[in-house]
């Protein structure tokens, strides 16, 4: 920061000079715009000269294809025999006369001269002069030519003078200058100035076929004046003159304010040196609890900047929302004068979300004339000392929650190696009692069925609490090629009367290949997850979608098979593995937080791993993986065999 204040001084410095660059940058805008705005109306006013340059070149051509078809039909009509009084006694050819011909020559077969009628204009039907047209009448004629029947030719000879008189219209030769020139550019005929003038524009079109190698030319006859030599640009001037000069007259006057602001920072410095030297927050309040001061201890307590502060009223940016009400009452107790002199606690929010425990003390603020205009609280940060209370007390409750732990986890040693006896003594008499029955007769099938279910049921948990003993004497889980498939089946088997009223759903590859494990010590991983499942879905409110778990297996890379179990409860909330595996972590209210930590101990102690994550059901998922079995060459997995349970 103190590297961009000298920037920024400099800055302010030269900013007297921002409406001089504002004034030049609005005459420049508005230069370009009427430069802009120039060449819209030259592009307009050419875009019309050649919309009515296309027009009279249609009407003009219209005008010759008529004259043309006349000549056509005058020479099939004309007998073979011919001399000038008959021409000149021909309708078609006085009306051809009166209109726009020069003279009609007619030609034998051999192209001599049979008959020829000069230019004939009778006068009864004098032409008609145009208003505003100012003609050429030079001596430049074109004709058309037609075939008679028999041999010979009919020509007649026509007046591109005349023509324009006949075509052009009045209000398009006050317009424009109209030409009809030659493919060398020499003129035919004409409206208008011989010369195209300075600062007009022009636009040509071939008139053939109607007129070969000729070109129909219009002019303008207004001369276009750019925008700098009209008032426009004398005004501009003037503007930057001026903003010239009050760009002047505002650097005089922003040195002067400088030199009092200067002396202001000053005395100002000194006392925000002393405020900032402490690390006791500082808030100053008028009587009506509007923020008047703050210094920089407070602002780094509550994270924000003292703009942000300054002239702030209940509710402050720094209550927690929680606890709004309370605020209010103390901000109305501390207003009154009520608060303690040995001070209060209160916990504030941060703008980073971080809540702060603090110590106020406030005191009242007095002027010079000795009247109260506010408050002067100082603010202690006693987080840290709240913290160490804090994690005091939570060491406390660890240490004894880990003793009664401690002689937990004997009392089950103690009680597992007691229930070895009582459960072989069960195997044997069961053992016994079906020999007897098969000795003594046909014996009852369910009868039978019963007791070989209880010695297997009894060897089973003799099994586990072996197993249990051995884990809990830290002894290690003792591997053994197994199935995913069977320890599922056996699982869902023990758990059939926890699991009756969820819909519990199997999706295992039909081939996925063994597993190098501790059975027992899967089964009861297995079985705490699928019970921690059952325990949130039955904590669900109703109405609520069916409860549904889903247990399914898959290869993961060459070495291991992981196993899913998913459910569509209400997720983890955010919670990681390693927040649900730390030791004494339960979600549950009667929890002792040591289920999925023994948990996670097993299935690393298999050299595997766990994770927790989102469902594809919509709840939460929890995963672990096992490795492999070592044994030859592995078929590739085929697709999911699902099975589906309800209890």
């Amino acid at each position: 920061m103190r590297m961009l204040v000298p920037g920024f001084e400099a800055l302010r410095r030269a900013s007297w000079v921002l409406p001089l660059l504002l004034a030049l940058a609005f005459a420049a805008s508005v230069a370009g715009w009427l430069r802009h705005s120039d060449a819209r109306d030259l592009e307009e006013e050419r875009l019309t000269l050649i919309a009515d340059t296309l027009s009279l070149e249609a009407r003009i051509s219209d005008w010759l294809t008529a004259e043309h078809a006349v000549v056509d039909r005058l020479a099939l009509q004309l007998p073979r025999r011919v001399d000038d009084q008959f021409l000149l006694n021909h309708p078609d050819v006085a009306e051809g006369l009166r209109r726009l011909w020069v003279g009609v020559t007619v030609l034998d077969a051999n192209n001599r001269v049979v008959a020829h009628v000069p230019h004939f204009v009778p006068q009864a039907t004098p032409p008609r002069e145009r208003t505003g047209v100012s003609l050429d009448d030079g001596g430049v004629t074109a004709h058309w030519s037609a075939d008679r029947p028999g041999g010979g030719r009919l020509i007649v000879r026509f007046a591109p003078t005349a023509l324009l008189r006949q075509t052009v219209p009045w209000w398009l030769s006050q317009k424009y200058d109209v030409r009809l020139v030659d493919a060398l550019g020499q003129r035919l005929a004409q409206t208008g100035s011989d010369e195209a003038q300075a600062g007009t524009q022009g636009y040509r079109i071939s008139m053939d076929p109607a007129m070969r190698e000729t070109w129909l030319e219009l002019n303008t006859r207004e001369r276009h004046v750019p925008w700098w030599t009209t008032l426009a640009g004398p005004l501009m001037a003037v503007f930057i003159v001026l903003s010239a000069l009050a760009s002047v007259m505002l650097r005089r006057q922003m040195r002067e304010v400088r030199r009092a602001e200067g002396e202001a920072r000053t005395e100002a410095a000194w006392r925000r040196a002393v405020e900032d030297s402490l690390t006791v927050g500082l808030r100053g309040r008028d009587l009506e609890g509007r923020v008047t001061h703050v210094n920089r201890a407070f602002c780094d307590l509550v994270g924000y900047s003292a703009e942000d502060l300054l002239g702030s009223l209940p509710p402050m940016p720094y209550w927690l929302p929680d606890d709004m009400e309370d605020s209010l009452r103390r901000h109305r107790r501390n207003m009154a004068g009520g608060a303690p002199r040995e001070g209060y606690e209160a916990r504030w929010l941060r703008s980073d979300g971080r809540i702060v425990e603090v110590m106020i003390f406030e005191a009242p603020l007095v002027d010079a004339a000795g009247r109260q205009i506010g408050w002067m609280g100082s603010i202690v940060d006693i987080s840290a000392r709240k913290l160490a209370e804090e994690r005091e007390r939570r060491q406390t409750e660890a240490l004894a929650h880990q003793a009664r732990l401690s002689t937990l986890g004997e009392v089950a040693s103690a009680l597992a190696h007691q229930l070895n006896q009582p459960l072989a003594a069960i195997t044997g008499y069961n053992a016994g009692a079906l020999r007897i029955l098969e000795r003594t007769g046909p014996p009852d099938d369910m009868v039978m069925e019963a007791l070989r279910r209880l010695g297997e049921q009894a060897t089973e948990a003799g099994r586990i609490v072996q197993r249990i003993r051995a884990f809990l004497t830290r002894r290690a889980p003792q591997p053994e090629v197994c199935t995913m498939a069977d320890i599922v089946a056996r699982v869902l088997a023990l758990l059939k009367r926890d699991l009756r009223n969820l819909r519990v759903e199997q999706a295992l590859p039909a081939d996925l290949p063994p597993v190098n494990a501790d059975a027992v010590l899967i089964e009861q991983v297995l079985i705490n997850l699928i019970r921690n499942a059952a325990d949130e879905l039955q904590a669900r409110p109703q109405p609520a979608p069916r409860p549904h778990i889903r247990i399914s297996a898959m290869l993961v890379g060459q070495r291991f098979v992981r196993v899913d179990v998913d459910d569509n409860g209400p997720g983890l909330q955010g919670r990681g593995i390693e927040q649900l595996t730390t030791a004494f972590y339960s979600t549950k209210p009667d929890g002792m937080g040591m289920g999925l930590a023994i948990c996670r101990s097993v299935i690393e102690a298999h050299h595997g791993g766990m994770e927790a994550g989102t469902s594809a059901l919509g709840g939460a998922r929890l995963s672990f993986t096992l490795p492999l079995a070592e044994q030859g060459p592995r078929a590739s997995v085929p697709q999911d065999t699902r099975q589906e349970n309800t209890p």
